[in-house]
């Protein structure tokens, strides 16, 4: 290694090395070199071009600044002889921690995490609001664009059923292209269908502007877990998706409040405006601080597996929602049924023969990654079909106004974010599988008190429902969703945001589709409207809303006293049938989870499984 620095001296690589020159030893981005004026040997001075103070000071320095670099391994002993280009920042600042600069080495700017997950979860919950703010607009919806029950439904899940079928398209197109890209422009075209929804008067464009708000809220949610997932170390992400989860959850309730806080002053409208506001928001800060991410390999995508999705659930979901109408025995309500679940079938028949399947069916052959799927999808299937009902039952039985109803369902979410936060410590205390048993049991325990409603019930029999179905939401919740993520190795936890999304969002349609129908069936066969006029009670018989404005104008109080118990009626049905739901997802999980497996050998086990497949 030479070390001759007599004559030929010595500059420091940008990377901290030194390089032999023959003109004056330079510190590269620190100083120039200027002689000593007492030696005639080279010194070093400042940035500024005048020489260095004479003395034993700067020549010492140099020594030591050469015994430091002559010992790294960036030593090259022949270099160039012109040095290169000095680069814009100092070695000082090269020392500077990355995450004070906001820039790596490479200059890419350094991931905010806190940042992230704010921003991740306000896009979050721009879209879980959407499913259920507009909830608390129903009966204004019903008195002015005269939208029977049926129609209602639609207008609700429309939104679900569109959001759950081009989840998993739209998580594996924000894989391949960029799950930032996916964030942005779902969150550009929730932001422009909600302004034109504000402008629609019909209950048919409505229901088609929701479908759109659907397919933007399908590209927004998969990219957020997955970024989480992605972004945050492995120590943190529990942490992360516990919040992320307690946002999912109370989202739908804080969005019922603000919902009904601006129906108290604006029309139903109102509400599509506050879409705007949170997309636009949610938009900046992802543009801001949401890092870029997508995955290496460029797959073909599965469009037909996909097209499967979009007509077995589309299919599936009209069958039940029409049902009242038609007849559950009805030769088409159960064909349709039979038709959405063999196309479905097809599906998975599909998944399994594809070189890139939208979802490997073999990944539920590890426990905990199906006991999750299933207790998201029970859970939402429950938690959705009570908001759209409970909803109906505060303002169109009791009376409250929108806000009143809103701020009723409180004590839910009151009871569901701490619970949330305590999950992850009782798991790792206990084991996940006793709080995330205890959680589905008070759920359906909720739902059970609340199923005795009735027109003269009193708020305190509201709240003690509510207290347990938001605990219960909030424990079942975290465990459920750790156990898909943890479940899957590195490589597929883009696998497992989808299947999370989807289990979330499937639940959510299918239950608003259940619980909607089975209200409007109890409805529809409790009510009397005999020595009625055929119009007037068809009238009557299309939705409770219809039933207190005909009542109401014709002075007719008896209709509308048998129209609320019958509405009445219709809830017991529809919120036992969400209860049973809770239970059997109480139960699978303990059946499912019987032998608690490790996630870590889980993960191992469907990595195995993913590259066989």
């Amino acid at each position: 290694m030479p070390t001759n620095v007599g004559h030929r001296a010595l500059t420091f690589h940008p990377h901290g090395c030194i390089n032999v020159n023959d003109s004056w030893p330079t510190l590269v981005g620190d100083s120039v070199p200027s002689p000593c004026r007492t030696s005639g040997q080279p010194g070093w001075g400042p940035h500024r071009r005048h020489r260095s103070a004479p003395g034993p000071t700067n020549c010492a320095l140099r020594a030591l600044r050469t015994l430091r670099c002559l010992h790294t391994p960036h030593f090259h002993g022949a270099a160039p002889r012109n040095p290169p280009t000095a680069p814009a920042h100092s070695v000082q600042r090269e020392r500077t921690p990355l995450m004070n600069r906001g820039l790596t080495a490479q200059g890419h700017k350094v991931v905010r995490h806190g940042a992230v997950l704010a921003v991740t979860c306000l896009a979050l919950a721009t879209v879980v609001s959407a499913m259920a703010s507009l909830n608390v607009a129903l009966p204004d919806i019903a008195r002015e664009t005269h939208a029977s029950q049926t129609q209602l439904s639609w207008i609700i899940d429309a939104y679900s059923l569109v959001f759950a079928a081009l989840l998993l398209l739209a998580a594996t197109l924000g894989d391949r292209f960029g799950r930032r890209r996916a964030l942005l422009g779902g969150l550009a075209l929730f932001a422009a269908g909600s302004v034109a929804a504000t402008f629609s008067s019909e209950p048919g464009v409505l229901i088609a502007l929701r479908a759109v708000l659907g397919v933007a809220a399908a590209f927004v949610m998969p990219a957020t877990l997955s970024t989480i997932t992605s972004t945050f170390p492995r120590e943190d992400r529990t942490r992360a998706v516990s919040i992320w989860a307690a946002v999912a959850g109370a989202s739908a309730i804080l969005g019922l409040l603000t919902s009904g806080a601006v129906l108290e002053v604006w029309s139903w409208r109102s509400v599509f405006w506050v879409n705007v506001i949170l997309a636009v928001v949610a938009f900046i800060g992802a543009y801001v601080f949401v890092p870029e991410s997508a995955e290496a390999g460029r797959q073909r995508v599965d469009t037909i597996g996909a097209a499967l999705t979009v007509v077995g659930l589309g299919v599936l979901v009209y069958s039940v929602i029409q049902a009242p109408e038609h007849g559950w025995g009805s030769t088409r309500t159960l064909a349709g049924i039979a038709i959405g679940l063999a196309v479905l079938a097809t599906f998975v028949a599909w998944e399994l023969r594809h070189p890139h399947p939208l979802l490997d069916p073999r990944l539920f052959r590890n426990m905990p990654f199906a006991a999750g799927t299933l207790s998201i999808t029970l859970q939402f299937f429950a938690f959705f079909g009570f908001i759209f009902v409970v909803m109906q039952y505060l303002q169109l039985v009791r009376g409250d106004s929108a806000l009143m109803a809103a701020v009723s369902v409180l004590p839910m979410p009151a009871a569901m974010i701490p619970s949330a936060r305590l999950s992850p410590k009782l798991a790792a205390r206990v084991g996940a599988r006793r709080p995330w048993i205890a959680g589905l049991i008070a759920v359906a325990v909720g739902l059970s008190v609340l199923a005795e409603l009735d027109k003269t019930s009193s708020y305190w029999l509201i709240v003690t429902g509510l207290i347990p179905l938001g605990a219960g939401m909030g424990l079942a919740m975290t465990p459920a969703t750790a156990a898909i993520t943890d479940a899957l190795p590195a490589r597929l936890q883009n696998v497992g945001s989808a299947v999370n999304d989807l289990s979330r969002e499937l639940g959510g349609a299918l239950g608003i589709a259940v619980l909607g129908s089975a209200l409007n069936a109890g409805y529809r066969n409790t009510l009397d409207t005999e020595g009625l006029p055929a119009h007037v009670a068809e009238a009557a018989r299309s939705s409770l809303a219809a039933a207190n404005i005909v009542g109401t104008r014709t002075g007719n109080t008896t209709l509308v006293n048998q129209a609320r118990d019958a509405f009445a009626s219709g809830l017991h049905l529809a919120l036992i049938t969400g209860a049973g739901a809770a239970v059997l997802g109480a139960v699978s999980v303990a059946f499912l989870l019987r032998r608690s497996p490790d996630t870590s050998d889980s993960a191992d086990a469907l990595d195995g499984v993913a590259t066989e497949g």
